[in-house]
């Protein structure tokens, strides 16, 4: 049994994919109450049909565990509407509850479909050993992410079985079925292993197209698809708190392209973008929003005199000459400023008066600007207040 593959695996899933599948675990209550449904049925039947109250005892707790996995569903997504999952390890403790559910029902199916076979009612022990086989199919396809969870729950429904079918040794047929059992159980594993291997691979291209859709291929740089998403978020997140969003737009930098060609241009852009990246902090995104015009979103400035100093880090790291092939190519920046709350709390509002702003900054030729106020000229004038 290739435990090694599961276990490279499982440590290969970022932490995005196993959020995901520990959310989709929770994302359906029908399993839970086909399987507390169907050891009702099967055990009140076995019960009255044979009179065996040992049957009861399996048949109720699996009731009240059917009971308790579900509310622990709905307190999942109770928790989950008012806040994502926030970590692996939290998302590990929901995990850890879904097992222990998901292990205890399996444990008392196979100690139904174990009882069966000494009740000498064939009716019902073809209903106990249904409800083992059908749980099992759905072990492979719910748990497939999870192979621990479901290699205990294949041992739970199925061992049980085999010990009582073995417990009838001088039975050839009962033999027979306890030997089924045992290749029934090495089967589904191997069938979790591939299932594994394939959702696996497919999540992590999903995540993959994901990646590369917010992503802008000339620079490497986020694209403005994630304005919609990250900066909303960004926004909701920081609440009251401060947000800057730099709108830069490249001075001069259609002549220089013009001039020394586009294949130039493309390589000046990318140092641009290298040059943004390294000003930028851990709360902070660069984007490409197209052209020439990029944005430096600041997560967490703590002041508006930070992001005054950023603007102005910006300005003359731009503005710095570059090196591209055998040129050295100077160009400026205008940059409009908009801060959240100050000048609006939503995604609309905030692109609209940076973007007016880097409006006001390129009409004075260059430096950088807030909304709703006087630009800053480039040069020495940068640094002094306008009137």
């Amino acid at each position: 049994m290739p435990f090694g593959r599961f276990k490279s695996g499982a440590a290969s899933i970022s932490d995005a994919v196993y959020l995901e599948v520990i959310g989709n675990l929770y994302g359906t209550t029908v399993p839970i109450l086909i399987a507390g449904g169907c050891l009702a049925i099967v055990g009140a039947i076995s019960v009255s049909a044979t009179g065996d109250r040992l049957s009861a005892a399996p048949t109720i707790v699996g009731v009240v565990v059917a009971v308790v996995r579900l509310l622990g569903v709905l307190a999942f997504r109770t928790e989950t509407r008012r806040r994502p999952l926030l970590d692996r390890a939290e998302a590990a403790v929901w995990e850890w509850r879904y097992a222990v559910g998901s292990v205890a029902t399996a444990l008392i199916i196979g100690l139904l479909a174990g009882r069966s076979l000494f009740v000498g009612d064939a009716i019902c022990l073809v209903m106990a050993v249904g409800i083992a086989f059908g749980f099992s199919a759905g072990t492979v396809a719910r748990l497939s992410l999870r192979p621990v969870v479901a290699i205990l729950d294949f041992a739970a429904v199925g061992l049980p079985a085999v010990v009582a079918s073995f417990m009838k040794a001088s039975d050839v047929p009962h033999i027979a079925l306890g030997v089924m059992f045992l290749v029934f159980i090495v089967a589904g594993v191997e069938m979790v292993r591939l299932s594994y291997d394939n959702t696996l691979n497919q999540m992590s291209l999903k995540r993959k197209f994901e990646q590369l859709a917010r992503l802008d291929p000339m620079t490497g740089l986020l694209n403005r698809s994630v304005l919609a998403t990250d900066l909303a978020e960004i926004i909701v997140e920081r609440g009251s708190a401060m947000v800057a969003v730099h709108a830069i737009d490249l001075d001069h930098f259609k002549a220089a392209n013009d001039r020394f060609g586009h294949p130039v241009g493309d390589a000046l852009l990318r140092q641009v973008a290298a040059r943004l990246s390294s000003l930028a902090g851990r709360s902070d995104l660069v984007i490409r929003m197209g052209g020439d015009e990029f944005i430096l979103l600041q997560g967490a400035p703590q002041s508006r005199g930070d992001a005054e100093a950023m603007a102005q880090r910006i300005y003359e790291m731009v503005s710095a000459p570059y090196r591209v092939g055998d040129h050295e190519i100077v160009i400026g920046a205008s940059i409009g400023i908009a801060l959240s709350p100050d000048h609006g709390r939503t995604v609309e509002a905030l692109l609209s008066r940076s973007d007016a702003a880097l409006y006001r900054a390129k009409e004075r030729r260059g430096g950088y600007v807030f909304a709703a106020e006087p630009a800053r000229a480039n040069g020495d004038r940068s640094r002094q207040r306008a009137a």
